[in-house]
């Protein structure tokens, strides 16, 4: 099968997500047959170096010998059984290792991220209107956040592209000043204004607090804001203020946990704990499909009860699958067998030292790195780059890399098992991507 027939076949019967369909007459999805370590290898055999773990899923390269023998290992034994009124080895061993690693307990799974925050949202108003107090059934979240695209992660999220369709269908969360360190006055460092944005959260809860039930922060970066990177001094003046005024503090820690960030969790770097944790993308090491809420004991023992409306009642058919808790359990393995936080810091530099011909572009603004997540800001001069995403994705697959910028921000999050010779490719992809985009677009406005 080569890759024009598998173009035709999906283009016919394959609705794609994230993506105006109209636009593949032009620009046909790619086909891949295969996947190994960084690189993925369409039909034809031509490779590309997957910069952005395949939305940000993929830790330790694909088709890893460790998950697979563990994922195979488990199909052996169990392959699904509902969780409601059953358990099982491998989620008994995630919940336990998760709550481990967290500081929180009481393991919910859901199938995605937009799952895990439709949980977290239910489980905080829920758990207030146990308690005695319905009135706290309303959620607040940072400016240009993103947090799924369910209705009620919808809800949450303020990127307009995403909600305005279905704006009639959600009901909408307030929105408070992000810490983003790009709004930086004059003379003001990351700190003052993560200090600014938590003194327009005090603002807020001052005056909603009996009505909110809990604050959702990305914490660290928000990453479909253009990784907006803040101070961490922010969490913990938002962590003092949720106390402070009653309210949740959710960390969606979704895109930002295992270790994208530097440490295993970004609300790690403040030294707060959220009263409630979501995660996912990198839980299963970018093989299956898995969410999961962690929360306090507190928030647990208001739902236990003889009273069956004072339960959790929410759930999905394939809630801790085991299959998928086998290979996030083996995940969690490579993060100890392969000292991976430690090597990470070794490989960003190598990183670091790849990318400085990019940072250094004379079009490149606000070059930015955290953790394992690089970001720079591309400026458009006197020339609009209306397409430029769409183009320099292109160009970069012209280049053998696989690379999608967020509207002007070129970012890459590769996976953790990058190599010298590999950062250079996806180094040199990068540069020459962005210089095939920008002689593109000038031509376009001759």
């Amino acid at each position: 099968m080569d890759n024009l027939s598998m173009i035709e076949r999906s283009q016919r019967h394959v609705w794609h997500p994230c993506t105006q369909m109209k636009l593949h007459e032009s620009q046909p999805p790619v086909p891949i047959a295969r996947a190994e370590g960084v690189w993925l290898y369409d039909f034809e055999g031509k490779r590309y170096l997957d910069g952005i773990s395949s939305w940000w899923v993929n830790l330790f390269g694909h088709s890893h010998s460790h998950i697979k023998a563990a994922l195979v290992d488990q199909l052996d034994r169990l392959d699904h059984i509902m969780l409601a009124g059953f358990t099982h080895r491998p989620v008994i061993a995630l919940s336990e290792r998760l709550g481990a690693l967290t500081g929180l307990g009481h393991a919910f799974y859901g199938s995605d991220g937009a799952s895990a925050t439709e949980i977290a949202l239910k489980m905080s108003a829920h758990y207030w209107r146990n308690t005695g107090r319905p009135e706290k059934c309303r959620f607040v979240g940072l400016a240009g956040g993103y947090h799924g695209e369910t209705v009620g992660a919808l809800a949450v999220t303020d990127i307009p592209i995403f909600r305005a369709a279905y704006a009639p269908l959600v009901r909408l969360a307030a929105t408070v000043a992000s810490p983003d360190a790009r709004g930086a006055l004059p003379g003001e460092s990351a700190a003052d204004v993560a200090s600014r944005a938590a003194a327009a959260l005090q603002s807020w809860l001052e005056q909603h607090h009996a009505q909110t039930a809990a604050l959702i922060v990305e914490p660290m970066v928000q990453c479909a804001a253009g990784m907006a990177m803040h101070d961490a001094s922010y969490l913990r003046q938002a962590r003092a203020l949720c106390d402070r005024y009653e309210v949740h503090l959710i960390a969606d820690e979704i895109a930002t946990g295992f270790g994208r960030t530097g440490t295993m969790f970004a609300h790690q770097q403040a030294g707060i704990r959220p009263d409630f944790i979501c995660l996912s993308k990198g839980l299963t090491g970018g093989t299956l499909p898995l969410s999961a809420v962690l929360t306090t004991d507190t928030v647990y023992d208001a739902f236990y009860d003889d009273d069956v409306s004072r339960g959790f009642l929410h759930s999905h058919s394939y809630t801790g699958n085991p299959l998928a808790c086998r290979a996030a359990l083996a995940t969690l393995e490579l993060f100890d067998q392969t000292n991976a936080l430690a090597r990470n810091i070794e490989l960003a530099k190598t990183l670091d030292c790849a990318f400085a011909p990019l940072t250094r572009h004379a079009r490149i603004r606000n070059a930015r790195r955290l953790g394992m997540i690089w970001a720079w800001d591309v400026d458009p001069g006197n020339t609009p780059l209306p397409h430029f995403a769409r183009r320099f994705a292109q160009h970069a697959l012209g280049h053998g890399v696989l690379l999608r910028p967020i509207g002007n921000t070129v970012y890459a999050m590769p996976p953790y098992v990058m190599d010298a010779d590999s950062a250079d490719h996806l180094a040199r992809g990068a540069l020459a991507a962005l210089e095939d985009t920008l002689a593109e677009e000038s031509l376009a406005h001759v």
